[in-house]
């Protein structure tokens, strides 16, 4: 097991150092041991983040660095760290290295998302207390990493972290403006939001999300995070513009949820609205018919509605009662034409008696 685990950071460090991310330069592995790159001067190991005793200067831009590495081990590496805090991220020369990145995943791991959102509140967590700094709030970081809107250069995630940093100053000059209650007040919708996105169920795929739970986001009866996300997956406009309105969010506050995505039409085939399609299906039977002859050959899996669900249950249940009932049927024709145990022993007694003559 020790050996496994080796070679899956041998692996990582590997897929981390080629995308170019500061990370120590794997350079050997040998059973379970792994050699690295040393990162340090004269001897002296570089240290850990929390051990480095920066400045509020220094944090800052160690803050920054932080951030594009969790985006850019999530986007250019398909990776999630899965363990990040200041106990695994080295300060050498002046920047962020990040270490021990054995236990990171695959982005499409069951569990991925949910690891991000805990490393992104870990980061945030460390740098408010330790920098004293306005720090964005984890669903915000967790969105800037995410956020397939954004191009993979440096100009437009710099443009895009800028306008989120922009939005933070804002709050906290409110804040700081506000009177006490009002500042008790906001402190505590805070904390309410974070807890929510803690423990928000957060959609991978539109497989996962049920038709009924579709049309309640159109409706806008569903809460905000879940709508959210749901409205990125769809890429739908019609879905984003009403959430948008029902909830009261800028679209452009949050980069990710609400950004029209060319790649997502691909999901909806050429991005038309999935209740139309339903509506215009309605027409001749011939179109329907090409139109299945024609998705033969893909698969496309769909969420079942609670009722559906039943109704499976209820059929794989019918299925294995008929199945036992006709086994049973099975062994009763079986036992007709079955010798019975004495006539079986008479036979193999006189058969042990032939051969001893």
């Amino acid at each position: 097991m020790v050996k496994v685990w080796a070679e899956k950071e041998m692996r990582n460090y590997r897929r981390i150092h080629a995308a170019g991310i500061r990370c120590p330069m794997p350079i050997l592995l040998k059973s379970h041991v792994l050699i690295m790159e040393f990162l340090g001067t004269s001897g002296w190991p570089s240290p850990r983040i929390r051990d480095a005793g920066l400045s509020e200067k220094r944090l800052r831009e160690a803050y920054v660095q932080t951030i594009f590495i969790m985006r850019h081990m999530f986007q250019k590496c398909k990776l999630v760290h899965g363990d990040l805090s200041e106990y695994n991220l080295l300060w050498h020369n002046n920047e962020v290295y990040v270490i021990d990145v054995s236990q990171s995943v695959e982005s499409d791991h069951p569990s991925a998302l949910d690891f991000l959102r805990k490393d992104a509140s870990n980061v945030n967590d460390f740098y408010r207390k330790n920098g004293n700094m306005n720090v964005m709030t984890t669903r915000q970081l967790f969105e800037f990493v995410t956020s397939s809107v954004i191009e993979d250069t440096p100009e437009a995630e710099s443009a895009a972290l800028d306008s989120i940093m922009d939005h933070v100053g804002s709050s906290a000059t409110l804040l700081e403006n506000a009177t006490v209650h009002e500042r008790r007040a906001l402190n505590q919708q805070e904390s309410v939001d974070e807890a929510v996105f803690m423990s928000q169920f957060l959609p991978r795929s539109l497989n996962q999300v049920a038709d009924y739970e579709v049309s309640k986001i159109q409706e806008g009866d569903v809460e905000e995070t879940y709508a959210l996300a749901v409205a990125a997956l769809t890429g739908n406009e019609d879905v984003v513009n009403k959430v948008t309105q029902v909830s009261g969010v800028d679209s452009k506050s949050t980069h990710v949820l609400f950004a029209n995505n060319e790649a997502n039409d691909d999901i909806n085939g050429d991005g038309a609205n999935p209740a139309a399609d339903s509506d215009s299906g309605k027409g001749s039977d011939m179109e329907e018919d090409e139109e299945d002859s024609d998705d033969d050959s893909v698969f496309i899996k769909r969420a079942m509605t609670p009722e559906e669900l039943v109704a499976a249950k209820e059929a794989e249940r019918a299925k294995r009662r008929a199945n036992k009932k006709a086994v049973k049927e099975a062994n009763t024709e079986k036992r007709k034409t079955k010798i019975k145990k004495k006539d079986k022993k008479r036979a193999i007694n006189k058969t042990k008696g032939n051969k001893k003559k």
